[in-house]
């Protein structure tokens, strides 16, 4: 039975692909034209089987805002202009087959989603695909489609960023689903945002019932014994959060929580958790709040996130890390450095012909050349740096010993100048006064010392 259902669900799909053949009904959306049948239509949509009987309270404005009361004719082309062409198409292969993926090619560039490499699982472009998806169906009375999105909702809102969420809670209050919205609100009011930022993006009232949630959940009992574990939990839960926003290159909702709630990035690891599952825009962006280390070792093994670069041989990662002053040099427990870690893949690939945990049909040779060229040059200029430095260090320490020399001499009566140290008899003038009443004077000489001899003569 079940593999009838889907063939029949099949063959009807294929009356909607294949264009004109026994179309009866044509529809015009974003200048596409898309062939349906109106007796499908009419049989699965209130809305289209009152729009083709011409009933009075046909919403036909839902279509088109100029589109006449009268059914159309047969052969018209009827106007759609309040979904897009992708939305309608989808609609309509729920229409025809009753079931549809609400989901963008793997990749696909979107104009609200500025990751070329992203899956689009639940990033905005995602998410507003949904969206629209949901307020068609609503719109053409396809309550079931209805369902279907509110689910892919649910599920697409605990990765996405907390700006989507607040544009699907809002959409939930806007048709009354009332799962969809316990859900977004219950993660808004976690979120930890100030009532002050939430009011810039929600309206008033539903922003007092997320701080009449919070309060809720702050009564909660608890006690003594568990307030450490609580803690605990608080502490991964921040961290979930902080790993999801990363996923979804939230690095303002990342900031906040630094801001708000006192999230220590280097803690998080979120620098690491960046650089191996993010973006090189989200990397850059963390380094620039200022908040995390770059150079903070992790683990048992005190990786950096250098380190972690040179391993997934991501010359993107490694390029802005080391733009941000990351250390070529830094050692691991075991002494290893970034550069000792590319040598090695190196050597796995030229004898070997593969690299350890990296796919061979993804693995790019130039990446693994360019990474190490990066890294080498880096090595190379501290090393140049480091170099000056003790130059500089040397030549002060220089500095300070003819320092100290020459006020010593300066002390013993002697000047120093471009020529060494010289005797200045003129300055010194040594006076002895005898029991007498005379002054006893040494001799003056034009060598650098003075010399006092007992075969001086008095005067």
């Amino acid at each position: 039975m079940e593999e009838s259902l889907k063939s029949m669900s099949m063959d009807y799909l294929n009356l909607l692909i294949n264009g004109q053949a026994f179309s009866d009904v044509t529809f015009s959306v974003e200048g596409r034209l898309i062939h349906a049948h109106r007796c499908i239509l009419a049989a699965r949509s209130l809305f289209f089987r009152k729009f083709f009987c011409g009933a009075v309270d046909a919403p036909a404005s839902l279509l088109d805002p100029h589109s006449p009361r009268s059914p159309p004719a047969r052969g018209a082309v009827i106007p759609v202009s309040s979904v897009g062409y992708e939305v309608f198409l989808l609609l309509l292969q729920f229409l025809y087959s009753g079931q549809v993926s609400i989901q963008l090619q793997k990749h696909e560039p979107r104009p609200n989603c500025g990751d070329r490499g992203c899956w689009h699982t639940h990033c905005t472009a995602a998410i507003d695909l949904a969206l629209d998806t949901l307020a068609a169906a609503r719109s053409f009375g396809v309550d079931q489609l209805a369902l279907l999105t509110q689910k892919q909702l649910e599920s697409m809102v605990e990765k996405s960023s907390i700006e989507d969420v607040m544009k699907v809670l809002m959409a939930a209050r806007k048709h009354e689903m009332h799962q969809l919205w316990s859900t977004c609100s219950h993660l808004v009011a976690k979120s930890g945002l100030p009532p002050e930022i939430l009011a810039k993006h929600l309206p008033l009232d539903v922003v007092a019932k997320l701080e009449e949630l919070r309060r809720l959940s702050s009564r909660l009992p608890s006690s003594s014994s568990d307030h450490i574990p609580s803690l605990c939990t608080d502490h991964h839960h921040k961290i979930r959060r902080m790993r999801r926003a990363l996923d979804s290159s939230d690095v303002e909702l990342v900031k906040l929580m630094v801001m708000g709630e006192g999230l220590n990035l280097d803690d998080a690891l979120a620098l690491h958790y960046a650089v191996e599952h993010c973006t090189r825009e989200v990397v850059k962006a963390l380094l620039e709040l200022g908040a995390a280390d770059v150079n903070f070792p992790a683990g048992p093994t005190g990786r950096t996130p250098l380190h972690i670069a040179a391993q997934l041989v991501s010359p993107d990662m490694v390029a802005v890390l080391l733009d941000h002053h990351a250390d070529p040099n830094a050692r691991t427990l075991d002494g290893v450095t970034p550069l000792d870690i590319l040598r090695s893949l190196t050597s796995d690939f030229l004898f070997k012909g593969a690299l350890p945990g990296i796919n061979a049909a993804h693995f790019e040779p130039n990446k693994l050349r360019l990474c190490l060229e990066l890294v080498q040059s880096a090595v190379m200029v501290a090393s140049r740096e480091e170099a000056a430095a003790n130059l500089s260090l040397d030549s002060r320490m220089v500095y300070l010993n003819l320092g100290v020399a020459a006020a010593a001499a300066a002390q013993m009566g002697y000047k120093v100048d471009d020529g060494g140290v010289q005797g200045d008899v003129r300055s010194r003038r040594s006076t002895v006064t005898q029991a007498g009443g005379s002054s006893i004077r040494p001799s003056s000489s034009s060598s650098s010392s003075i010399m006092y001899s007992p075969h001086h003569d008095f005067p």
